[in-house]
């Protein structure tokens, strides 16, 4: 007979707890799912057994009499001991139900799943260039990593590489060191369309039988089939997005976080969790201690700033793997543009250069982080911008389709453009602001025999879409590609002679003190994209500020110059990486409502905390999108100095708990959602 601890399969606060039951059977572990009598109906629920005992003496023996016993252990799906080590650190760590933390790590699809497996890589034999010689920098990174490896104890890098340098080699010789090693690889990247080139690298070197893919873009089904895959020790290798991270491989050697600086390996879903963060407790664990691997062109200034205290161990690839240079960069002034009489959102020199690498054969791409035909939609009349009715912002106009739509890009509220003010009933309806559609229509209408297409999420919500647009483009059967972020960054295209940034003033803009890193990010990274084949290439920024320090230094392709002065404005504003920010958002129906669930959390913080934290914490207002789909939204920001991070969660955590005892007599009308070091303040 075993006693075992597990977690309900229930969303709610009330049961955010570990159960205590009796099991009779000899299989349950840790990790197990199982089946048990909850409530006082009694009715079976599905949990997770986070610790058994056989030791009935540490069971208190009153409560040994009135437990439960497990109807049933399921033998189809089970989670490791480091699986749920890990899930239950991430209670901790970023205040979530045990439930949120241990979903993280389980199947999509399971109760649906009655078909016959498949591997969606089935056929795929991979492409992409065989790498014989390496360069003397990628030599040294590739030593350093590979003996870390054999070591076999835990250690973590950070590869700083300019674009092109070739860290996909370095990721793909310390996968084969791990394999060799009978370790387990997780290969992250922090885009779908990013996948595709990544993928056929390694199945050109590893084989389809070897290689598991994981992101959101596969059905529940495929994604049931590949976990089951991993979960069996069939394949070694996984790819994916951020939920890969959670990948169920055993003896984890190397996990590759491939453009570590990207927002998207920060969860904006409930946990809140940051990627980065998991991967490492997931390679400290005893079963595991494994090697984590981070890349980027542009490290974030928190993961740079690590590297140089010796958190992580640097290691700088310096120049392009084919020995050509970073492409030329040139700053457009947009306001001289506009003195001078264009008033389109393409330059003159940016049109002529175009010209020019086209007339020569090479392909362009430019690159405008907004979709959408037209931001916003007025009356030229009285100024009145046409919004969502249940968010209250302006909703964009897409051209496609009769007399266009008007979309919400936050709850996908569509309507039709009215043919009058509805404010004053004048028919002055015009749009304002550019978005990739616009641009598609502007370079069609300069260069009418030119092959063109266009990469956002508009574009290719269509299986398979994505792809056969990157593929058109690599093989040349597209001329110029438009797009959002989903081309700026990581993909390696020979042929490309011109990057243009339509716009490099689009993130300066939202109030975030992140702005200015992810301007100069976007931008490196976009331009990075030109000139990795023979004939270098070009790179044009248009922006309206020119003489900010972010576009002069992305310009210049100097990082260093560029996180000297970052960090010093960090340090100054007790910015991370010198502090943690904790946003507490208050949800509710009502704003009145979300804004007493935020003055009462304000006043509990007040008490709580000594006299001398309470200056970090500020008071709640209405958030900067202060109503999503009818439901009203109030933040509160927590400055919490550096080394104090344990100490402020414990107090939010106490508060948390005080409140999940108050709901059990009065249920609340609002929700409080912690993010602990958000990406967006929005």
């Amino acid at each position: 007979m075993k006693y075992v601890n597990l977690v309900i399969d229930n969303k709610s606060n009330s049961t955010d707890s570990t159960f205590t039951y009796i099991c009779p059977e000899d299989s349950v572990r840790i990790g197990s799912k199982v089946r048990v009598p909850f409530g006082r109906s009694g009715k079976l629920r599905e949990g997770y057994v986070v610790s058994v005992t056989d030791d009935e003496t540490q069971i208190d023996e009153e409560l040994r009499e009135k437990l439960k016993q497990v109807a049933e252990v399921d033998s189809r799906v089970s989670l490791t001991g480091e699986m749920v080590r890990t899930a239950l650190w991430m209670k901790g760590r970023y205040l979530c139900r045990y439930i949120d933390a241990v979903r993280c790590f389980l199947p999509a699809g399971t109760a649906a799943k009655r078909r016959q497996e498949q591997n969606s890589l089935e056929g795929n034999k991979g492409e992409g260039e065989t790498v014989e010689k390496l360069t003397d920098e990628q030599k040294k990174a590739v030593s350093d990593i590979t003996a870390s490896i054999r070591r076999g104890r835990h250690d973590r890098f950070l590869i700083h590489g300019v674009t092109g340098s070739g860290k996909t080699e370095v990721y793909i010789r310390a996968a084969k060191e791990a394999l060799d090693m009978g370790r387990g690889v997780i290969v992250l990247v922090p885009e779908i369309s990013l996948t595709a080139q990544i993928i056929g690298r390694f199945l050109a070197n590893f084989g389809e039988n070897s290689v598991a893919v994981l992101h959101s873009r596969l059905s529940a089904g495929e994604r049931y089939d590949q976990w089951k895959r991993i979960r069996e020790g069939g394949v070694r290798i996984v790819i994916g997005a951020r939920s890969a991270a959670f990948a169920p491989v055993e003896k984890l050697g190397l996990i590759v976080i491939d453009e570590e600086h990207e927002s998207t390996y920060k969860s904006d879903f409930t946990p809140k969790y940051d990627t980065t963060e998991v991967a490492l407790k997931r390679l400290q664990d005893k079963d595991n201690e494994g090697i984590l691997l981070l890349g980027s062109a542009t490290p974030s200034v928190v993961t740079y700033n690590r590297a140089l205290d010796g958190i992580y161990r640097l290691i700088k690839l310096t120049k392009r793997y084919n020995d050509t240079g970073l492409p030329e960069a040139e700053v457009v002034d947009m306001r001289l543009e506009l003195k001078e009489g264009n008033r389109t959102v393409i330059s003159r020199r940016l049109a002529e250069e175009m010209r020019k690498q086209l007339q020569a054969g090479r392909q362009v791409m430019l690159f405008l982080n907004r979709r959408g035909y037209s931001t916003f939609v007025s009356c030229r009349e009285c100024g009145h911008v046409i919004k969502c009715p249940t968010c209250g912002l302006s909703l964009v106009y897409h051209k496609g389709g009769e007399g266009g739509r008007m979309v919400c890009h936050y709850c996908g509220h569509e309507e039709k453009v009215p043919a009058a003010c509805p404010e004053c009933g004048s028919g002055f309806i015009r749009y304002f602001g550019s978005g990739t559609e616009k641009i598609e229509e502007l370079v069609g209408e300069l260069f009418p025999e030119r092959r063109i297409e266009r990469v956002d999420l508009d574009s290719v919500k269509k299986k398979g879409e994505l792809t056969r647009k990157l593929k058109g483009f690599e093989k040349g059967s597209i001329d110029i590609l438009i797009g959002t972020q989903l081309i700026a960054k990581g993909l390696d295209f020979k042929n490309v002679g011109l990057v243009g940034i339509v716009s490099a003033d689009v993130n300066l803009n939202i109030p975030d003190f992140r702005s200015p890193e992810r301007t100069f990010q976007l931008i490196t990274q976009a331009a990075g994209r030109a000139g990795r084949g023979k004939g270098g290439g070009r790179v044009i920024i248009q922006t309206y500020s020119p003489e900010h320090y972010a576009v002069v230094m992305a310009a210049a392709q100097n990082y260093e110059q560029f996180y000297r002065a970052e960090d010093k404005f960090r340090n100054y504003m007790t910015y991370p990486p010198y502090s943690d920010i904790f946003q507490i958002v208050f949800t509710a129906k009502s704003e009145e409502s979300a804004g007493a669930g935020a003055g009462k959390w304000y006043r509990r913080l007040l008490e709580i905390m000594p006299e001398e934290d309470r200056m970090n914490i500020f008071e709640p207002q209405q958030a900067y999108m202060g109503r999503i789909r009818d439901v009203y939204r109030y933040s509160m920001i927590i400055k919490c100095p550096g080394g104090s991070r344990r100490r402020y969660t414990a107090v939010i955590h106490r508060i948390r708990e005080e409140e999940i005892a108050e709901a059990r007599k009065k249920k609340q009308d609002y929700a409080a959602v912690v993010d602990i070091n958000p990406y967006s303040f929005i």
